[in-house]
């Protein structure tokens, strides 16, 4: 029996970029998500917080997407950018039902379940564990350039050209096929 390949992470092909930190309070690396992080459960965006981050940072992007997903071009869970840089840390439920935390001046484009929000993770059941790549960006621009009728795919093209520093954290979920 051949090993499955894991799919890449959403920035294996942009040209690499300065590193620095992103933690949490919800999402510890390789975890499991917690049951309110689930779509099923409450759709709550984790809290972030980061910093090293580049100088010349003028503004910050924050997006979820799972490589795993059975779609052949992944899932997005989350994006949203124009994030100020006076801004390096997002509240528990910042992106979930009344945004608040979210700062004024951050643009929620829809993510793959259609809403401009974080969708939690919903994977298949029996279709193994799923990577949740959350991914704060620094940006070179004040404004990224897309506005809120974008896809998080042409959020991305910009963030490829744009972002100047990178930091991930990777949550996990699975469901396991009942019978």
């Amino acid at each position: 029996m051949t090993e499955q390949k894991q799919p890449p992470l959403p920035h294996d092909f942009h040209p690499p970029v300065a590193s620095f930190q992103v933690v949490s309070d919800d999402v510890s690396e390789g975890g499991r998500l917690r049951p309110d992080q689930l779509f099923s459960e409450g759709n709550t965006s984790p809290h972030l917080r980061w910093d090293g981050f580049p100088a010349d940072t003028r503004s910050f992007a924050v997006t979820c997407f799972d490589p795993d997903a059975p779609t052949g071009s992944g899932f997005w869970h989350w994006s949203v950018f124009d994030i100020p840089v006076s801004v390096t840390e997002l509240p528990r439920g910042a992106a979930s039902g009344e945004m608040q935390g979210l700062p004024e001046g951050a643009v929620h484009v829809r993510n793959d379940f259609g809403t401009r929000n974080f969708g939690g993770a919903a994977p298949p059941p029996g279709d193994g564990p799923h990577r949740y790549v959350f991914t704060v960006y620094a940006v070179q621009d004040e404004k990224l350039g897309p506005d809120g009728d974008a896809s998080p795919a042409f959020v991305g093209f910009n963030l490829r050209f744009k972002a100047i520093g990178r930091a991930q954290l990777i949550g996990l979920h699975e469901v396991h096929a009942e019978g």
